[in-house]
């Protein structure tokens, strides 16, 4: 057993934990505006930490795109457990499919980038818990009769995910997308 693995680790202190939230915050905002390729010594300027404090809580790139998607993803799901108790669960699922689309355009490339560079256990565990609190929003809107029969919700995601890819270049990305988006749904809803 390496010497590192029997000690526990300390809790982050505070100045540290602030640090690391500047620059996932950071982080999450230049990637909805340049995609997963924005640059490093950007997020730490925008942080207003140095490159050497970035390095030291996020030793590569691909540290801090995970950080940012999971930290993303989970409040997703988060969101997905809070919509379960409205009382109109049609609305609550394209209340979440809505938040899912702009989670999608403001990610701008970055799940495929993870997917292509990262940890395929990242990308399998963020799909799981998507796909899981999506599904759970579904069922209670399939139960209350007011979504079509036989719609699964890896069906709805890649629709989301496919409006999210034809309008992230465009100019209103996120507002082109939603309508498109509020179109679709409309088209899940029973008669």
């Amino acid at each position: 057993m390496s010497k590192d693995a029997a000690q526990p680790r300390r809790p982050m202190r505070a100045d540290a934990r602030r640090n690391v939230e500047k620059i996932v915050a950071a982080a999450g905002a230049l990637i909805a505006e340049h995609g997963a390729d924005a640059s490093l010594e950007e997020v730490a300027r925008r942080a207003g930490v140095g490159s050497a404090t970035l390095h030291r809580h996020f030793p590569s790139r691909q540290t801090l795109l995970e950080s940012v998607f999971k930290g993303r993803v989970e409040t997703l799901c988060a969101k997905a457990d809070a919509l379960l108790g409205e009382p109109d669960p049609g609305q609550a699922l394209s209340t979440w499919l809505r938040a899912v689309g702009a989670h999608a355009v403001a990610n701008r490339g970055l799940g495929a980038s993870l997917m292509r560079e990262g940890d395929p256990a990242l990308g399998e565990t963020c799909h799981d818990m998507i796909t899981t609190a999506g599904d759970a929003l579904l069922s209670h809107a399939r139960a209350a009769g007011v979504v079509r029969s036989g719609i699964t919700i890896t069906q709805l995601l890649k629709l989301v995910g496919a409006i999210a890819l034809a309008t992230e270049q465009d100019a209103d990305g996120p507002a082109e997308a939603d309508l498109l988006l509020a179109i679709a749904i409309d088209g899940v809803r029973t008669r």
